[in-house]
């Protein structure tokens, strides 16, 4: 059953609609892809280390991906101008979201707990990005003046070429998504006859 604008979580089985957006290089996308997979993930703010650490292991296996018939696209709830720094090399589809309409439109969270969970703080450790979370608690968990927000979760969707969801995944704190390896399982399934 095709979705209505609500911010409830979508289910594997349900169908989405195809919408042509642009990426922040000014590149076209449709989601979902009409000849792939699309895996679509939802990540936090542009300067998140755990987000910019988890998208790397992404962009080294991309071939790996494609290979699969996997389109990938990342989207995050910054503007622009704060994503091109951060993830304007990538060699997939990265999409601004600061309105939250996609967010919304897949039933995307918050939680004030998202960065209290133990693997939520071995990323940054190793990335040794503390300058970014410690601006933020200052901050009230606000990251940048756009309303971005480190208490945002992590959603994970694989989306057939008609729009159906295959599988979801409903992070439940900030590191809590797909790994590459499980994205190309979850695709080898959705391929089999």
């Amino acid at each position: 059953m095709p979705l209505a604008g609500s911010t409830a979580r979508v289910s594997p089985g349900e169908v989405v609609e195809p919408r042509a957006l642009t990426t922040i290089n000014s590149q076209p996308v449709r989601v979902p892809a009409a000849d792939a997979l699309t895996h679509l993930q939802f990540r936090r703010f542009a300067a998140c280390p755990i987000c910019n650490i988890h998208l790397r292991s992404v962009a080294r296996r991309h071939d790996e991906i494609v290979d699969a018939g996997v389109r990938e696209v990342a989207v995050f709830h910054s503007p622009v101008e704060a994503m091109l720094p951060y993830q304007g090399e990538f060699p997939f589809a990265v999409l601004a979201d600061p309105d939250r309409e996609l967010y919304s439109r897949f039933g995307v969270e918050s939680s004030p707990k998202s960065n209290l969970h133990p693997r939520a703080w071995s990323t940054p450790l190793k990335w040794r990005s503390w300058s970014v979370v410690v601006r933020a608690v200052r901050a009230g968990g606000k990251v940048g003046p756009q309303g971005e927000s480190m208490t945002g979760l992590p959603a994970d969707f694989l989306i057939d070429s008609g729009g159906r969801v295959l599988a979801a995944k409903y992070g439940s704190h900030a590191n809590d998504q797909w790994s590459v390896d499980e994205l190309l399982r979850l695709a080898r399934t959705a391929r089999k006859p």
